[in-house]
């Protein structure tokens, strides 16, 4: 039976007169990989420092392991922040030795370490250059690798993906994915739905401090605005308040949410019966957890995100 790698319990932040986090529980499975949600300024980050020990919480318990954060812990995480620690002006080799010897390893240990995983992710043969040479997507591959390294059972990634492009996004899940089936636990923030589809078992999602979902994927989409009908069309497409709401419309395509009690198949039957209207597709399909995203946090902080 899984077991709970992070408990956080009634958590509550504030910063003066401001509260960032208001009583906010919720728990990581040793195994998993858990999505940590939330449009900007929501309280993720601050919400991984105090789990970290880099703030004192203002009430409630973040305990890894059953315990509060301590320094004898830290060989057993890796942790990637949202703002990126490296020496630029450190030779790449250097810097990924450098910081695998704080993590216990041997200097051969990490230096064979490295040069594999930089061969892994198209960079070997910069290993010799300044870490300030590099484009920000190497860099970002380059800190990845050094919060990777020591094998961690427990990795806390903050926005990993950031700056890097469609093919070494995908590269990036799946180390992710092989982290995870070798035993690690995985705490991913992330704006990027189609990582959170693939990668995750369970969510939380946070708006301003508080907690607004919380589950298996399923379970979130689920809890937003039930199914959605996707249709293709020729013509006119009528409005029709009482049997649904026009959620997107483009030129010949359109997605409907049904009104509550109102079955899709008395929408398709109106809608066949519409002189003026042609359809070639009328599929019902659950929210998109980006669909959830635009529901909780609305068209701007999604397309921020």
């Amino acid at each position: 039976m899984a077991t709970e790698h992070v408990t956080i319990s009634h958590f509550s932040m504030s910063f003066g007169r401001k509260k960032v986090i208001d009583d906010l529980s919720f728990n990581v499975k040793k195994g998993e990989v858990f999505g940590f949600l939330g449009s900007n300024g929501s309280g993720k980050t601050t919400t991984l420092r105090a789990l970290l020990g880099i703030y004192e919480p203002t009430a409630g318990e973040l305990l890894i392991d059953g315990q509060r954060y301590q320094s004898h812990l830290s060989g057993k995480l890796g942790y990637l922040p949202e703002e990126r620690g490296l020496y630029r002006k450190e030779t790449v080799i250097d810097i990924m030795v450098y910081f695998g010897m704080l993590k216990q390893m041997s200097r051969r240990q990490a230096h064979d370490w490295s040069l594999a995983y930089l061969e892994r992710v198209g960079l070997l043969g910069k290993q010799k250059m300044k870490l300030e040479k590099l484009s920000g997507g190497q860099q970002q591959k380059i800190q990845l690798g050094v919060t990777m390294m020591n094998q961690p059972e427990l990795l806390i990634l903050d926005e990993p993906t950031k700056g890097l492009d469609p093919v070494n996004r995908r590269l990036l899940m799946e180390m992710v994915e092989e982290q995870n089936q070798r035993g690690a636990t995985v705490i991913l923030v992330t704006h990027q739905m189609e990582e959170v589809e693939r990668l995750c078992d369970r969510i939380v999602m946070l708006k301003d401090g508080k907690r607004r979902a919380y589950g298996t994927t399923d379970d979130v989409r689920g809890e937003f605005g039930g199914n959605i009908i996707a249709l293709r069309f020729r013509g006119e497409l009528p409005r029709h308040e009482k049997l649904y709401e026009i959620h997107k419309q483009l030129p010949h395509f359109a997605e409907l949410r049904p009104a509550a009690g109102v079955q899709q198949q008395a929408i398709l039957q109106k809608l066949a019966k519409e002189p003026s209207l042609e359809l070639s597709l009328f599929e019902v399909r659950k929210p998109s957890l980006d669909d959830v995203f635009v529901a909780i946090y609305g068209e701007t902080a999604a397309k921020e995100a």
